[in-house]
């Protein structure tokens, strides 16, 4: 509990309350501006410490295959923001195979060169008609056979929602999925997008495996989030949004993370910028890698990055043989 002293009385409220995935709005979505810029100086100056020798793994398969695909999922909360704060040394660090950013918050015509053309790397963009709004991108050392781009729905591709790349055994499909809002206000949005973006992913595996990433703004079980009583009504952990992913699920998907540690606690992947929830690991694990049921063999290892900084979220990092 934090406290405020007002008058001579003490006024006390519960930071743990409000840390909810950006579903406040108004005075109470950021803390004030220099201290929301001290914090993110903080945090890009712990990840430039980190060497790029600590994302070294020698995770392999249940048979004993070592990982030979690297595929790195971050939210960004907007691309250039993210850029000034070394964002990009990820790509030094991790050395990744693909790259997938959500919430780029950036137009076509404004993006930087410097992620347009990452050397050995071919980049897509997908951005919403909205100016600074939502927007994937996905970046790949080998091309991919195809790209798509939405879900061929008028009104979600409208926001760049995802992304989709067809490789030659499988499918990557990065997405931000949409957010419920403030007081749940656009929640009729994201139960239009759960059936329709599942009827997509069970299209593409009709076809090959899918490996599915991005910030899907749901906190599925208990175990995912700091303060699962005080959010049952927030967004991110509705009991829609949560049967929303079990549908999911039960349609022949795995969440890599939870298949390879069930009962791992304080597992997290955003945290408000408000109350020091980061510090504190007041969080919540909002990003996924989804696979087909058939990849599960070739699965090695799904990794929480907490020592990168640049975002509200850490990236995540999974490891296949394939």
């Amino acid at each position: 509990m934090s406290g405020l002293r007002l008058g001579g009385s003490r006024l006390l409220f519960s930071v743990l309350r409000i840390a909810s995935p950006r579903v406040l709005s108004g005075p109470f979505t950021m803390p004030p501006k220099r201290k929301q810029e001290k914090a993110e100086e903080t945090q890009e100056k712990e990840s430039k410490k980190v060497k790029t020798d600590d994302f070294s793994s020698d995770a392999k398969t249940n048979d004993g295959k070592k990982w030979n695909l690297k595929i790195v999922s971050w939210n960004v909360d907007g691309l250039r923001a993210w850029m000034k704060k070394d964002g990009m040394s990820v790509f030094e660090k991790e050395k990744p195979d693909v790259v997938c950013l959500q919430e780029t918050k950036c137009s076509d015509d404004k993006l930087p060169g410097d992620i347009k053309n990452v050397k050995g790397y071919k980049s897509y963009f997908m951005s919403a008609k909205k100016d600074g709004y939502s927007g994937v991108a996905l970046i790949s050392k080998k091309e991919p056979l195809s790209v798509t781009y939405g879900l061929d729905d008028e009104t979600h591709d409208d926001e760049g929602r995802c992304i989709t790349a067809e490789y030659e055994d499988f499918y990557l499909v990065t997405a931000y999925v949409p957010n419920a809002g403030r007081k749940l206000v656009t929640l009729d949005k994201r139960m239009d997008w759960d059936p329709k973006f599942r009827n997509y992913l069970k299209e593409l595996d009709a076809k090959k495996p899918v490996i599915m990433c991005g910030d899907l703004n749901v906190a599925h079980k208990e175990i995912d989030l700091a303060n699962p009583k005080s959010n049952k009504k927030n967004a991110g952990f509705t009991p829609e949004e949560r049967a929303g992913f079990t549908d999911l699920l039960a349609e022949g998907f795995v969440d890599s993370f939870r298949h390879l540690y069930p009962d791992k606690t304080a597992q997290y992947t955003f945290w408000t910028y408000m109350g020091n929830c980061r510090a504190k690991n007041v969080g919540w694990r909002l990003d996924y890698f989804v696979l087909s049921e058939r990849l599960v063999p070739n699965l090695c290892d799904n990794l929480i990055r907490t020592s990168l900084y640049g975002s509200d979220h850490c990236p995540i990092t999974l490891l296949m043989h394939l």
